[in-house]
């Protein structure tokens, strides 16, 4: 079913800080905690083993028949789904196991004994650090914006992460089919470009330029003749490629050594004595095409839709909803607070614009519709006022004892 006021052409995405309703001075070592929890849960397991292994045999049935696909199939599609994180079946829970730009998180090795969700943020105007969460949001792009999706997920994960999981989410759930989405830097991932290019919708995403660390010459002083599958260095000289790192996604191209010892611009190019050598990604197409819609006209009317898009619904959720602090602890308790905060800010847009009442005249409905009142029944009523103005009772200022000739008697 199609959701009421949606438009369902343009999707935004963003997303806020919230300060949990825990204490930085609660935190504890997370080892020694994860410790104490595995003991509780070994002595809880040795005291109700039996019952469990009672209700497994009491639940036991054969299958007969198998439907679907084959046993193998069947491991390889379970296998690979334990590979990904579910965010949203997971009320955005961090994967622990996975250290990503080889680095542990503050959240790894400390956590709140008062709310173990709870992840350290820093605070923009307050220089401590606080615990709090995340709140990501799915907004329509047209004129009632009505968010169509929200995660809570701790502070500690980045935005991009959990961006796929409610994309594809509200497409399926509302029955739409976007032509562009529109995010900033912070979304423009080459997982998240990728995914969304081949889907058929637009990567309205700003994407970051490379940071110049060094001196030296980036990847875009070298040529790519997609034709041949090589690069061309500014002093001519052919980088061709070399190998693939599946576990980067990328196709590694370098230069001969001895060409490159010998060139005069070695200083400015590289400092290896095996010659300069570059990465491209295998999703290099699509991250191409989202460079080119820079100079587009609907790209940069996406971005400045944005910023008037999204933001402004979180300001209104902190100032008028209580968005600023949870007020509940635990991801899935959360994520039911900011749900309802974002369901009461649907309800507001959809008493603002109404309903759309029937295009056609359908005799159903104007028989359902209460008669329009009769000018000329109030007539007479009107004449008589007009004959007869109203006048104001008289005041008595003294009590006085009425009696029959008084009453008789004219005034």
């Amino acid at each position: 079913m199609r959701l009421g006021r949606s438009w369902g052409e343009e999707l935004y995405f963003d997303a806020t800080k919230v300060e949990a309703n825990a204490s930085f001075d609660s935190t504890r070592s997370r080892s020694l905690l994860e410790n104490l929890e595995n003991r509780l849960k070994g002595h809880l397991g040795e005291i109700f083993s039996e019952q469990m292994s009672f209700a497994q045999d009491a639940h036991t049935t054969g299958i007969a028949a198998v439907v679907g696909p084959t046993a193998e199939k069947r491991r390889a599609l379970a296998q690979k789904n334990a590979r990904q994180h579910h965010w949203i079946a997971q009320a955005g829970r961090q994967q622990r196991e996975v250290v990503r730009w080889g680095y542990r998180r503050m959240a790894d090795l400390r956590v709140s004994t008062t709310d173990p969700d709870a992840s350290p943020m820093q605070h923009k105007n307050k220089g401590t650090s606080r615990l709090g969460y995340q709140t990501h949001y799915v907004v329509d792009g047209g004129k009632a914006r009505v968010i169509l999706d929200v995660l809570v997920t701790p502070a500690e994960v980045t935005e991009n992460l959990p961006m796929l999981d409610l994309l594809f989410r509200s497409c399926f759930r509302w029955h739409l089919q976007p032509r562009s989405v529109t995010a900033d830097a912070a979304y423009g991932t080459t997982e998240n470009i990728a995914a969304i290019e081949k889907a058929g919708i637009r990567a309205y995403t700003a994407l970051g330029r490379p940071r110049k660390r060094t001196s030296l010459f980036g990847r875009d002083a070298f040529t790519y003749d997609a034709e041949k599958d090589l690069y061309t260095c500014p002093k001519g000289e052919i980088l061709r490629r070399q190998g693939y790192d599946y576990r980067e996604r990328s196709v590694r191209y370098a230069a001969r050594p001895s060409a490159c010892n010998a060139c005069a611009l070695k200083a400015r190019c590289t400092k290896s004595a095996k010659g300069r050598w570059i990465r491209r990604s295998f999703d290099e197409e699509y991250l191409e095409r989202a460079r080119a819609y820079r100079d587009t006209e609907p790209y940069r009317k996406a971005i400045r839709k944005r910023a008037v898009w999204v933001e402004p619904l979180f300001g209104e959720a902190k100032d008028w909803h209580g968005l600023r602090r949870f007020r509940l602890r635990r991801l899935e308790k959360v994520n039911t607070e900011a749900l309802l905060k974002a369901a009461g800010q649907n309800v507001k847009r959809l008493l603002a614009f109404g309903t759309s009442g029937p295009k056609g005249s359908a005799p159903q409905v104007i028989a359902l519709r209460q008669p329009a009142p009769n000018p000329y029944e109030l007539r007479g009523v009107r004449r008589h006022r007009k004959r007869h103005p109203w006048r104001p009772a008289r005041v008595f200022q003294q009590a006085e004892e009425f009696s029959e000739v008084a009453l008789s008697s004219p005034r």
